[in-house]
């Protein structure tokens, strides 16, 4: 039994909150889970920053999972906080897992880039598409771990950016599931079969919460990719991808869906509910599209008098690292027809009301000057 909101509150980590999350954050709470986990430090990054591992439970069934692997994705190490505290609970059936589920986490795998905010590390590798060539050392420590521990699942933990929505629908994709490919043809292997398993489990939870804003991440093979190389192996491999909640630029809903689908996950691991569920489910679930903007501008026009009649401008926030905290700056991203595209923040100009506020807002006024 998952916990409702009012005691998943009592169990989030809140001394970790917002988007920017380096080592440095989490340092307090490491320490203050030692009496209950082993965390240890497992190597050092490019610029020499210990990357740990918390280790919990004692049960047969092994599974590994790793956040900020891209340093600016970090939602995921929230929630792993919080599925930790979770875990040390002493619920009942949070010791049903510990005694089932032996569990690794590396909630930092990239501190450089987490601390730069940049999806690279500090070689400017992208560490997600370094899984066979493993030149950076934060590549080698999460596969040396993986050598080491012999999972029997991998969770690999990411952010998507706001721009996607579920399906054919103006839903956001507040989270999103992937069954990685283990070959080219993306052939359903007894391993990836598994891994929908646990994804088509997730989503039915996460539907009761959140629903019509799961959904369903592209599939096209990369050996390459961590997490399809990870299936390759025969490891059961789930790609979860934390995306836009309406008005949750900080993430901090889409951190407790997150934490939701972890235990979910945990619990059918647990009580071997997984074999009982169908593969084919997981295709049920709508695949991503790109139609949202962070702000669409509709009947543009009225104040860029150089656009046509009912041309739209849609507007991305481009995260910026700024003293330690993230702003978001709006950049223009398209104009002209924008039929079929949706807006986290949208303004029709033909409203007066709606004129009245987006010209209260500097920062895109003075980007439409461009028009």
């Amino acid at each position: 039994m998952l916990p409702e909101q009012s005691e998943y509150l009592s169990i989030k980590e809140n001394s970790v909150l917002g988007r920017y999350v380096v080592n440095g954050n989490i340092d307090g709470f490491l320490e203050k889970i030692k009496g209950k986990c082993d965390v240890k430090i497992v190597g050092r990054s490019v610029l020499g920053l210990p990357i740990r591992r918390i280790l919990v439970g004692t049960g047969p069934t092994r599974v590994l999972m790793w956040s900020q692997m891209h340093g600016n994705e970090s939602t995921t190490t929230k929630a792993v906080l919080d599925l930790i505290n979770y875990l040390n609970s002493d619920r009942p059936e949070t010791l049903t897992v510990l005694k089932s589920c032996t569990i690794t986490i590396i909630p930092i795998l990239n501190p450089d880039g987490a601390a730069a905010y940049t999806r690279v590390n500090a070689n400017s590798v992208d560490l997600n598409r370094d899984a066979q060539q493993r030149s950076q050392p934060e590549s080698r420590i999460l596969r040396n771990l993986f050598d080491e521990f012999q999972p029997d699942y991998c969770f690999n933990l990411h952010d998507q950016r706001t721009i996607y929505n579920v399906g054919d629908t103006s839903k956001p994709a507040t989270i999103s599931f992937l069954a990685p490919a283990h070959d080219e043809s993306r052939s359903i292997s007894p391993t990836r079969a598994e891994s929908m398993k646990l994804v088509v489990a997730m989503n039915k939870i996460l539907q009761k919460e959140i629903p019509g804003q799961v959904g369903r991440y592209d599939d096209a093979f990369n050996a390459n990719c961590v997490g399809d190389t990870f299936q390759m192996t025969g490891t059961p491999t789930v790609l979860f991808e934390a995306g836009h909640y309406p008005d949750d630029y900080d993430r901090e809903r889409t951190r407790e869906y997150i934490f939701q689908g972890l235990m979910t996950a945990l619990h059918f691991i647990d009580v071997d509910k997984v074999s009982k569920l169908n593969p084919s489910e997981y295709f049920l679930i709508p695949e991503n599209q790109k139609r949202y903007f962070d702000i669409l501008i509709q009947n543009a026009h009225i104040i860029a008098p150089s656009l046509k009649k009912g041309d739209a401008i849609g507007l991305l926030y481009v995260e910026t690292l700024t003293n330690g905290t993230i702003d978001f700056v709006p950049k223009i991203d398209k104009a002209g027809s924008l039929d079929g595209y949706y807006g986290h923040n949208t303004y029709n100009c033909l409203i007066d009301s709606d004129l009245k506020v987006l010209k209260r807002h500097s920062a895109v006024i003075k980007l439409l000057s461009v028009f």
